[in-house]
């Protein structure tokens, strides 16, 4: 069966995740070497092709619309699977000169390296990268053992024995499902209410998890509730959150979609500050240089100060 015309064009798509990612059309433009004129060419076409309203233009500039949200948020999937099958399709011809091993938390793993690793693939064409994705925990082992050049992670201290520098900033959200009395509560929660309740949440080692713990102990409140259901991914605890099942506290990367279309809430915090680091760790006697120096400045320049 043919590929659908109207997601053919992945190169339109991966301009709409940059404008996402970005803020505006411009910085989209810029990032993927293009004019602002053709830019929007482009994304008006698209618009055209799929029969959505994917921008919302005004004088100040452009944002993604509700739908355009969605449909950036399901063409990262296929973006990202063309990044990896031409860095396959490279490695067969043989011209791989060094090959590039990172391990990184679940949330950068899944919302941004693949972005990174698009901007290094321009910079490093003959570098191929193996990614290993796990909690902080298995990050931190990685570098430490060598099996990765360098890692990243969200957990709230730096790992022992390695070197860590910020390059970002995330903001985990509280979520329920839109029928759960916090749904309603528009004064927001109280810490206390949060840590006595039981969660669905990820496995003890997760840095989500070690964060929020540390986040609770730091306004006094009383130790976090046991969790109602521990889940391997972040997609699952989503499902289960959705469901009904209880609340969780995820990344905002994580929840662009499922904000937009309703199926999980978000709710404040009254009391507590759930704004975390996210940082490249590294060996301390083996700072990153040649193709890992160079993924290392691509996220220390991309990477948000404030992810919301």
């Amino acid at each position: 069966m043919p590929l659908p015309e109207r997601v053919s064009d992945l190169a339109a798509y991966d301009l709409l995740l940059s404008v996402a990612r970005l803020g505006s059309v411009g910085a989209a433009a810029r990032a993927h070497g293009i004019s602002q004129p053709s830019a929007s060419s482009r994304l008006r076409h698209l618009e055209r092709r799929l029969g959505l309203q994917l921008l919302e233009r005004s004088p100040r500039g452009s944002r993604l619309t509700e739908q355009g949200a969605l449909v950036a948020d399901w063409a990262r999937t296929a973006v990202d699977a063309a990044a990896f099958l031409d860095a396959g399709v490279t490695s067969l011809l043989g011209t791989t000169e060094s090959r590039l091993q990172v391990a990184a938390s679940m949330t950068v793993a899944e919302y941004l390296l693949p972005q990174w690793l698009a901007v290094l693939r321009t910079r490093a064409p003959h570098t191929s990268v193996a990614l290993t994705a796990g909690n902080s925990d298995e990050v931190a082992a990685a570098v430490r053992e060598g099996r990765a050049h360098l890692g990243f992670v969200e957990a709230p201290d730096v790992p022992r024995g390695l070197t860590a520098r910020t390059v970002g900033r995330d903001e985990l959200t509280v979520i329920v499902a839109p029928a759960h009395p916090w749904a309603r509560r528009r004064s927001g929660i109280t810490a206390g209410e949060l840590s006595a309740t039981p969660l669905v949440s990820r496995e003890r080692g997760s840095g989500t998890r070690r964060y929020l713990e540390r986040a609770l102990d730091g306004v006094g409140a009383v130790p976090l509730a046991a969790p109602l259901l521990e889940l391997p991914s972040t997609t699952a605890i989503k499902t289960a959150v959705a469901d009904g099942v209880a609340p969780a506290v995820l990344s905002s990367l994580a929840l662009t979609a499922e904000l937009a279309n309703g199926t999980v809430v978000a709710v404040r915090v009254r009391d507590l500050d759930l704004t975390r680091a996210l940082r490249l760790v590294h060996p301390r006697t083996s700072p990153p240089t040649g193709a890992a120096g160079e993924l290392a400045a691509i996220a220390r320049h991309d990477c948000p100060p404030t992810a919301a």
